[in-house]
């Protein structure tokens, strides 16, 4: 194991010292104070509603990965969804409002969707059959998803004037829905209403006043159909882009205790078509904008609505499917890991990646469901990362990005470092503030007292120093062969590929020396764990 980390280490460090350019610096994390929290089940991804013959920019990268051709039996897809051993899943998307369900007292024909020039997004209205959603929910079941489903909150509107929909909703439809859910016992966590209504919508939307009505009726139902169960749902909304404005407004209109989590899309890599994509995830600048977005939501929450969460409904990265050859390599994980720590920041209880399957950024190839390099971080993500955000300070270069959490499921802290850098090798320490403030305290004590002091404060593990051997446990991931648009992912050296019997590979780290420092090499992130950190924090 030792040899192997060593060659690993030297092997990584190979692009760093060819551009001669080495970094040192310290991170200091702060674990007295809480920043924020997550939901234990932060880790999300969507099933969308795409067709195989939705294209964008002369391609058609959906194939059958709709929620209503999906195969459910493929072997690859409960593997991949059973490693996260409780993976939220969010049903919803663009064509979610022009959904009908084939169930109860519906008058309208109920078709399967098709290309028509003047309907929403260039698509007809659609059906759910009732035998389907049988089958997903026994997938769901098997599987242990956290189900998130989002209703068609157009049903009974028209058309006012171009993008804009009046009227009230009609509820009917998804009554006779969500009764059939409740009497075959299938469990849903939460109802999310409408994609993408908000502010001015993308495609349609609905002002404000309208919407929160929509909201406190809906709300009245769910109480009602689930009147004496031992489980109620959320109801999330509104599931479209932030508007200052607009999601005020709902939180004012439909008030308190209506909205339990208000959900929000995030696409801030632009179009897939972008030849500029990769400089765009690359660059700690345009990353770093996004914290805008997701600052003013907390804000907006605070002040009008603080008995409601935060959610990311949807993300991307790049719009209309992701970018070919980059939402579904190695280099899309700069962008995706930088979003969860970013969003962990600003209170975000929950991020839905778009997608699970389908699209260029699908966690799984849409056509093998065989594990894109996005699966991987996330699934990292979920086995280490706690719901406890600290506070993090680096001496560093913007471009190594630093989070720190407590760690999944026992002691201690998980760091995660991003280096967006091609020609820098960061070699870093990690400081406990408990002993940089206790170091301050002893400076004028005895020398010997002093010296051990000075361990305290250059070890990270806390006032509770040892003299044995401890280790940290650390999880590098790099590109195969060097090449950032690869589709394989390599962990401390060995590309993560699917078994023989087409398991999920092991995930494991290498025990360093906590004494040594961290070396993080160029366009490389790591997860780095520390089982003995000192952290009050953390229970």
């Amino acid at each position: 194991m030792e040899f192997r980390l060593i060659l690993f280490l030297f092997v990584a460090s190979i692009p760093a010292i060819l551009a001669e350019n080495i970094s040192h610096g310290t991170i200091v994390v702060d674990g007295t104070t809480i920043v924020a929290q997550t939901d234990d089940n932060f880790i999300c991804a969507t099933i969308d509603w795409w067709p195989h013959d939705k294209c964008d920019y002369m391609q058609c990268p959906w194939h059958y990965t709709s929620v209503k051709n999906l195969d459910l039996s493929h072997p690859f897809l409960a593997k991949a969804v059973q490693a996260f051993n409780r993976l939220r899943i969010r049903v919803g998307g663009s064509l979610q409002d022009q959904v009908l369900y084939n169930v109860g007292n519906l008058t309208s024909p109920c078709h399967p969707f098709r290309k028509m020039k003047d309907g929403l997004f260039g698509f007809s209205k659609g059906c759910l059959h009732m035998e389907r959603w049988d089958e997903l929910n026994h997938f769901f079941n098997a599987t242990s998803v956290m189900l998130t489903f989002g209703l068609n909150a157009l049903h009974g509107r028209h058309k006012i004037k171009r993008s804009l929909w009046g009227g009230d909703w009609d509820s009917s439809n998804a009554q006779d829905f969500m009764k059939y859910t409740i009497s075959k016992g299938y469990q849903i966590d939460s109802w999310e209403f409408g994609n993408e209504l908000s502010g001015n919508g993308v495609g349609a939307h609905v002002l404000a006043d309208q919407y929160g009505k929509d909201l406190i009726y809906l709300k009245k139902i769910i109480d009602g159909l689930y009147k004496g169960s031992q489980f109620k749902p959320s109801l999330v909304a509104p599931g479209g882009f932030f508007d200052q404005e607009w999601f005020a407004k709902i939180l004012l209109i439909s008030g308190s205790s209506i909205l339990d989590a208000m959900s929000h899309h995030i696409y801030n890599l632009g179009a897939g078509v972008d030849p500029k994509l990769v400089s765009k995830i690359l660059d700690p600048n345009h990353l770093s904008k996004a914290a805008d977005t997701f600052s003013n939501l907390t804000h907006i929450i605070r002040r009008h609505g603080p008995w409601a969460s935060a959610w990311v409904g949807e993300s991307g990265g790049a719009y209309n499917s992701g970018g070919l050859h980059v939402s579904d390599t190695f280099v899309n994980s700069f962008w995706y890991l930088d979003q969860l720590g970013m969003a962990s920041k600003y209170h975000t209880k929950v991020y839905c990646r778009q997608t699970l399957i389908g699209g260029n950024y699908g966690l799984l190839n849409a056509t093998t469901y065989v594990p894109n390099p996005d699966y991987y971080s996330a699934l990292l993500w979920h086995r280490l990362v706690g719901k406890v955000v600290l506070a993090v300070d680096s001496d560093a270069s913007p471009f190594l990005r630093s989070y720190a959490h407590c760690s999944k499921g026992r002691a201690g802290v998980t760091l995660l470092m991003i280096n967006l850098s091609n020609q820098t090798n960061f070699i870093t320490n990690v400081q406990n503030s408990i002993n940089i403030k206790l170091a301050v305290k002893e400076q004028n004590i005895s020398r010997d007292s002093f010296s051990h002091s000075l361990k305290k404060t250059f070890s990270w593990v806390g006032v509770k120093a040892s003299d044995g051997a401890l280790f940290r446990e650390e999880y590098h991931l790099t590109p195969k062969g060097g090449y950032l648009q690869s589709r394989t992912m390599v962990l401390n050296g060995i590309p993560l590929e699917l078994t023989g019997t087409g398991d999920i590979p092991r995930l494991d780290p290498v025990h360093v020396n906590v004494k040594s420092p961290i070396s993080i090499s160029p366009l490389s992130i790591a997860f780095i764990v520390f089982p003995n950190f000192e952290a009050p924090a953390c229970g």
